[in-house]
């Protein structure tokens, strides 16, 4: 009820303030900041193409030249269709974008099937299944024969399930996919078993549910989608993990990048207060057991993200005890940092941005721009409006902008290294047959080997106990 309160406060608020936040929106969009021609990149083709219907629809592709770019650009019609957003409409206004993204209600026929998946310390994260129409009411597991690809996505670390979250399950299974929303500790429901939650950049959780994912899905692909400050959670799972992540491709929209810069400036005033209420009220139902853990009177007196952030996870418990994990504000973020371990990312990434982002900040300090203009497997779509998780406009359909974006780019990347891989067969293939009696006394199999799994699987789960429920 608070949330919803909240909400019409800051709705009459923009109401009263539009003409300024429509001459705000304005300003933003005649300052924009396009890639650098000091070099020919793959974005120059649809750059050329926006250029010539304005800037205001600028959508560009920043990445490092390559193969893989290349075919994107040529399979993905997305990148090079500009966001036709009318100046006379409410969609110009960032903060009105952000609001509709996140909070705007949506008749939507999905539902969900929740699995409780119990971890390794007997913490509990929540697994929500998405299905549609009258097959919820069914008590219905995924059937590990299935070859559907599995879309898992990470919401915002405050564990808001947003509109953006539910357009994008709904788009996801009108494309085939799976779609499953990995929920964290204590967040969207999920009960606190255990005296800890979990850390902004710590994909331990995170580890143990796409193991799961992958042991109840085994035929299937498994691709990565996250929002806004849950790419933190995502990024550092990819650069943990490395080759051995089993996601395919991800995707973030609205990536917050520097996240300690973040937390110690906050978003504008409205929204910087509407995420620190959002957040006390999520934690105060756990208030009594969290006294053991951390000081609760100055998590919730606490004025700003970080303070809040600094009370959880930087400080003693009430009783005067060390908690693990905990250090200065510093160490915490070397711990912490979603681009800690970036360059050990070994599958292709989207990040899908708005210059005129009210909740990231100027593009141009919060940016990581030399990621994606060196680092390959990185590819940044920056469009010159649609907000924080917004990116609607007034001639959509039934999928969002940037959900159409993130979906082709999976099928895109998904159908290049199938036809890699098709090639390098075809290549062995004629060299075996070239070889003529080289090879006639050995046993030799051209069909690639599957990765053998490091770990035991059995070894971490007892799947005889109950661990979903």
């Amino acid at each position: 009820m608070l949330e919803w309160i909240g909400t019409v406060c800051f709705l009459i608020l923009m109401a009263i303030l539009w003409p300024v936040v429509k001459c705000f929106g304005a300003a933003s969009h005649s300052t924009l900041l396009l890639p650098r021609r000091d070099s020919k990149r793959p974005g120059d083709r649809c750059d050329s193409k926006l250029e010539e219907q304005g800037e205001s629809a600028a959508v560009a592709l920043i990445c490092k030249p390559s193969a893989l770019a290349n075919y994107l650009l040529k399979h993905c019609m997305t990148f090079c269709k500009s966001l036709s957003i009318p100046s006379w409409t409410w969609r110009v206004s960032s903060s009105l974008q952000t609001v509709f993204g996140a909070l705007w209600p949506v008749e939507c026929p999905v539902h969900f099937i929740r699995d409780h998946l119990q971890l390794s310390d007997d913490g509990l994260v929540a697994l929500d299944w998405a299905v549609v129409g009258a097959a919820h009411h069914k008590r219905r597991r995924t059937s590990s024969n299935s070859t559907s690809p599995v879309l898992l996505i990470i919401p915002n670390s405050f564990g808001k399930i947003t509109r953006n979250v539910l357009k994008l399950c709904e788009a996801a299974l009108s494309h085939g996919y799976l779609p499953v929303i990995f929920n964290r500790r204590s967040q969207n429901g999920t009960p606190l078993s255990t005296i800890r939650l979990q850390q902004f950049g710590d994909p331990t959780d995170l580890r143990e549910a796409v193991r799961y994912i992958r042991y109840r899905q085994p035929a299937g692909q498994i691709y990565a989608v996250s929002e806004s400050t849950g790419s933190g959670l995502l990024l550092s799972y990819l650069g943990e993990c490395g080759s051995s992540s089993y996601v395919t491709a991800a995707a973030c929209l609205s990536p917050i990048f520097r996240c300690q810069s973040w937390f110690e400036s906050g978003p504008s005033w409205p929204f910087h207060w509407a995420l620190l209420l959002y957040q006390k009220i999520c934690l105060s139902r756990y208030k009594t057991v969290l006294g053991e853990l951390v000081h609760t009177d100055s998590v919730f007196s606490s004025c700003s993200l970080k303070e809040m952030e600094e009370a959880l996870f930087c400080h003693f418990s009430s009783k005067g005890v060390p908690v693990e994990g905990t250090g200065s504000w510093e160490a915490y973020w070397e711990r912490n940092d979603p681009l800690r371990d970036i360059d050990e990312v070994a599958i292709p990434v989207l990040c899908v941005c708005s210059q005129d982002d009210p909740i990231r900040g100027d593009p141009r300090t919060t940016l990581p721009l030399e990621l994606f203009e060196n680092n390959p497997h990185f590819f940044l779509l920056l469009t010159a409006c649609g907000g924080h998780c917004g990116f609607s406009t007034s001639d959509e359909g039934p999928v969002v902008w940037s959900h159409q974006a993130l979906l082709e780019f999976f099928r895109a990347t998904t159908d290049f290294f199938a036809a890699e891989e098709r090639a390098k067969l075809g290549a062995r293939r004629r060299g075996l047959s070239g070889a003529g009696k080289t090879f006639r006394h050995r046993s030799v199999s051209t069909c690639k080997r599957l990765p053998v799994c490091s770990h035991n699987i059995h070894a971490i789960y007892n799947w005889q106990r109950s661990y979903t429920r």
